[in-house]
C-alpha cells in the first residue's frame, strides 16, 4: 500500500511540474506572457461562464498593449497560444503567409459528429475544396436571387413589431430580431416556412437557442480537445452537438433534399444550390438539381450537405439579429444618428416608388455605416484562430511560431483599441466614411475576419442586417427603455458577442 502512495504521489508530482514546465513555454521563447491559473490557462473565466470568450481576450489584447509589447503569449487549458497586436504581422498570418495558417483548429469528427463537418471547420484541402464548391453560392447574384424572401420577411417583421405597438407595451427587440433572422434562414437554408415571428415556440426557433448557447457537453469536449492527443479524441468519438440537435437538424435535412429530389422543386434559395453540388457537383445558373451524369466533379454526401446546412443556420441567424439588436441599442443612445439614417432610408426608397429592392438597400450608404460601426463595437466573431500548421519565421525578426501553435487575433481588442479608433466606445458612423477608413491601417477591421478564410457569407449576413434595420427605422422610431439594464453585459454562455438578457425598446410608430 505503501509504494503505491508513492507512485501515485510522483506521478502527481510529476504532473504537476509538466503542467508548470509547458506554462513557461513563452518565457522560455523570449515572449511576454500573462500567468495561467493550473490546467485552466488564462481563460479560467470562460469556462467557469463568468466572461465571454471575446472580453476575455480583449482584456489580454489590452493588458499586451500596456506593456507596449508587440506580441505576447497566452494559454488555453495546456496549449500555448500566440497573440500578435502588430496589423502588419496580423496580414501575413491572415493573408500573404496564409499557407502557414489555413486552419482553425476546430474540433471536427464527421463520423461521429457528423454536423461539425461544414465550412468553418473543415482543414486542409478538404476545406480548400469546399469553399472552392461553395463560393458560386454567395455572390451578389444569387443574393438577388434571394431577395424576395428578404422582402417577405420585413412584413411579418412589421406586423411583429405592429402588434406590440398596438399594446403600448415595452418591445423585447433582440427576439422578434432572432425570429426575423430564423424565418430568413428557414427559408433560404431548408427552404421551410418557419413562421416563428409569428409563433416564437415553433421548433426551428426552439432549436435554434438550443445551439447558440455553449453547453456543458460543448465545453467539455473543447477541453477534452485541448488536453488530449488528436487521435485519441477521434478513438473516443468525442461530440460537441447533443443528440437531440443533431436529429432534428438531420431529419429536416433529410426530408427536404428526399422531397425535392423526388418531386424536382425548385427553390430560388441556398437549399437548391446545394442540391446542385450533391448531384452535379457544380452550382449553376439553372432550375436542374439532378442529373445523369456530374460534369467529372466531385459531389457533396448527404451529411456533407446537413453539416453546410447547420452551419449556415447557426451563423446566419445568430450574428445578423445581434448585429441588429446592437445597432438598435446604438441608434435608441443616439436619436440623431436615428433621425439621420430613417432620412436616407426615406429618400432613397422614394427614388424607388417606396419599394425594396436589391438595389435600394445598395444604394443605402449611411445605412452601410451603420451596420460596419455596430460590427467595430459588437463584433459577433470576437477572435479569429488560427493552427500554424509549418513553423513560420515572422519576418524582419528571430521570432518562430512553431508548428502546432495556436494563434489567437483579438478582434474585439482591436476594435476598441484607441490608437485606431480615438474614444471607441463612442458611436459614430462616419468612422467608415471613405477618408477616415483611408487613415487607418489595413487588418484593424476585422468583423468577418479577412484573406482566404475569410466569412464566406458576409454578403448575406449583411444583406439580412441591412434589410431588416432599415425596415425598423422607416417604420419605427426606437427608444430604449428602462427595463433594460446599462451598461450592457455580455452573455458568458454565448461564443458570439451577444448581449445578456432581453433588450427592452419603447417602440412608436412614426
Amino acid at each position: 500500500m505503501a509504494v503505491l502512495l508513492f507512485i501515485m504521489l510522483f506521478l502527481l508530482l510529476a504532473f504537476y511540474f509538466y503542467v508548470k514546465w509547458l506554462y513557461s513555454y513563452w518565457t522560455r521563447k523570449g515572449v511576454f506572457q500573462l500567468e495561467p491559473k493550473f490546467l485552466m490557462g488564462n481563460l479560467s473565466e470562460v469556462f467557469t461562464y463568468k466572461k465571454s470568450w471575446g472580453l476575455v481576450v480583449a482584456d489580454i489584447y489590452k493588458e499586451f498593449k500596456r506593456r507596449n509589447v508587440k506580441h505576447g503569449g497566452f494559454y488555453i487549458i495546456l496549449n500555448a497560444v500566440y497573440m500578435p497586436l502588430d496589423p502588419n504581422v496580423i496580414r501575413n498570418i491572415l493573408l500573404k503567409d496564409f499557407n502557414h495558417f489555413m486552419n482553425h483548429g476546430s474540433y471536427v469528427n464527421e463520423e461521429a459528429d457528423p454536423l461539425t463537418g461544414h465550412l468553418f471547420n473543415l482543414e486542409d484541402d478538404k476545406w480548400r475544396t469546399l469553399r472552392t464548391k461553395l463560393t458560386p453560392t454567395f455572390t451578389s447574384g444569387k443574393m438577388k436571387m434571394m431577395f424576395q424572401t428578404f422582402v417577405i420577411c420585413t412584413k411579418r417583421l412589421e406586423e411583429a413589431i405592429n402588434n406590440r405597438v398596438a399594446r403600448k407595451e415595452p418591445t423585447d427587440l433582440k427576439e422578434i430580431l432572432a425570429s426575423f433572422t430564423t424565418d430568413i434562414i428557414g427559408n433560404c437554408a431548408f427552404g421551410i416556412e418557419c413562421n416563428s415571428l409569428r409563433d416564437p415556440e415553433c421548433d426551428f426557433r426552439q432549436y435554434g437557442r438550443k445551439i447558440a448557447e455553449r453547453t456543458l457537453q460543448e465545453t467539455v469536449t473543447f477541453i477534452l480537445y485541448q488536453m488530449l492527443p488528436r487521435v485519441i479524441v477521434d478513438i473516443l468519438g468525442l461530440k460537441t452537438t447533443s443528440s437531440e440537435v443533431e436529429k432534428f437538424f438531420l431529419g429536416v435535412v433529410k426530408e427536404t433534399v428526399d422531397y425535392r429530389e423526388k418531386n424536382n422543386v425548385f427553390r430560388k434559395d441556398f437549399m437548391h444550390l446545394l442540391l446542385q453540388l450533391k448531384n452535379q457537383g457544380v452550382v449553376t445558373d439553372d432550375e436542374t438539381i439532378t442529373r445523369g451524369e456530374n460534369r467529372g466533379q466531385s459531389t457533396l454526401t448527404f451529411n456533407e450537405l446537413a453539416a453546410q446546412c447547420f452551419v449556415f443556420f447557426l451563423a446566419g441567424y445568430e450574428t445578423s439579429s445581434t448585429a441588429m439588436s446592437f445597432a438598435l441599442f446604438e441608434l435608441a443612445l443616439n436619436p440623431s444618428v436615428q433621425d439621420k439614417l430613417r432620412k436616407e432610408i426615406n429618400d432613397v426608397l422614394e427614388r424607388h416608388n417606396g419599394q425594396f429592392t436589391y438595389e435600394a438597400v445598395m444604394e443605402m450608404s449611411y445605412l452601410d455605416k451603420v451596420i460596419l460601426e455596430t460590427l467595430r463595437k459588437y463584433p459577433a466573431l470576437p477572435v479569429i484562430i488560427r493552427a500554424c500548421n509549418k513553423t513560420y519565421k515572422i519576418p524582419g525578426t528571430d521570432f518562430e511560431i512553431e508548428k502546432g501553435t495556436l494563434v489567437n487575433i483579438p478582434i474585439v481588442g482591436v476594435h476598441m483599441d484607441e490608437e485606431y479608433y480615438p474614444e471607441p466606445e463612442k458611436f459614430d458612423p462616419e468612422r467608415f466614411s471613405e477618408e477616415n477608413k483611408s487613415k487607418r491601417p489595413n487588418f484593424t477591421y476585422l468583423p468577418f475576419g479577412e484573406g482566404p478564410r475569410m466569412c464566406i457569407g458576409m454578403r448575406f449576413g449583411l444583406l439580412q442586417s441591412k434589410v431588416g434595420l432599415a425596415t425598423i427605422i422607416r417604420r419605427f422610431k426606437i427608444a430604449l427603455n428602462d427595463k433594460t439594464i446599462t451598461p450592457i453585459q455580455m452573455d458568458p454562455s454565448v461564443f458570439f458577442l451577444s448581449a445578456k438578457g432581453k433588450l427592452w425598446f419603447d417602440v412608436k410608430s412614426v
